[in-house]
């Protein structure tokens, strides 16, 4: 899951592959801004057809922390 998560920041942030790891801050080390998130949770809801609720987005501060809801909500 988390290869599947570090494909969409790459390509979304534009980033190098080593800059993306699973303690990786989206805000701080990434570089991403709000509209940043919100694409990128777009993207993974419609890749899992699944529904990130907003109040979920609030507790996203790392890779790994997408990785761990994507894990526990993924059909």
């Amino acid at each position: 899951m988390f290869e599947e998560v570090k494909k969409i920041l790459i390509k979304q942030l534009k980033l190098k592959d080593v800059d993306v790891r699973p303690e990786s801050k989206i805000k701080d080390d990434l570089g991403a801004d709000s509209i940043d998130i919100l694409q990128l949770l777009m993207t993974i809801e419609e890749e899992h057809g699944i529904v990130i609720p907003d109040e979920e987005l609030a507790r996203f501060e790392k890779v790994q922390d997408i990785v761990d809801y994507l894990e526990k909500h993924n059909k």
